[in-house]
């Protein structure tokens, strides 16, 4: 098995055309889908030291301008997600989270386990026009403070 001496860099990437971006420790190649309503969803993972780093963002066909509406949507779409990957326990919400302090942003927080026995930490972001989800998880447990800088690392498209 080789083993890399180099340390890991944090880089700041696009996601694809969608406007957004984020932080991570590799890059991911992502994938343009559609949800029901025609919303268009990028989704993208990369796995370094056995650890899955995941983002998914959608642009909202839809926006909602009430953020207390747009955090329901967040939640609704993250237990999809949820059901999506297969999660068979899970700590439950913690809300209350602002991306870089900024106060037209929600986000939620939540430890996952799948039926696999892999270790998920998430965190999902909006602005009413977007909805961004990160997700680190491992077979092993995660390291807390890499996997956060990870799930901090979201950017919405700068207003200008």
């Amino acid at each position: 098995m080789a083993v890399s001496s180099q340390a890991q860099t944090l880089k700041k990437y696009p996601i694809s055309s969608s406007g957004c971006s984020f932080y991570n420790y590799c890059e991911s190649k992502f994938k343009l889908d559609y949800s029901s309503d025609s919303s268009k969803v990028y989704t993208g993972e990369c796995t370094v030291e056995d650890i899955t780093y995941g983002t998914i963002c959608v642009l909202l066909l839809n926006p909602v301008t009430d953020l207390v509406a747009a955090e329901d949507l967040l939640i609704a779409y993250v237990d999809y997600l949820k059901s999506s990957f297969s999660i068979k326990k899970s700590a439950g919400y913690g809300k209350g989270h602002r991306l870089n302090n900024n106060e037209n942003t929600r986000g939620i927080l939540d430890y996952w386990e799948d039926g696999e026995g892999d270790k998920w930490k998430i965190k999902a972001w909006t602005d009413g026009k977007y909805i961004g989800f990160m997700y680190a998880y491992s077979s092993k447990n995660l390291p807390e403070a890499k996997v956060n800088v990870f799930l901090e690392g979201f950017r919405l498209p700068s207003t200008k």
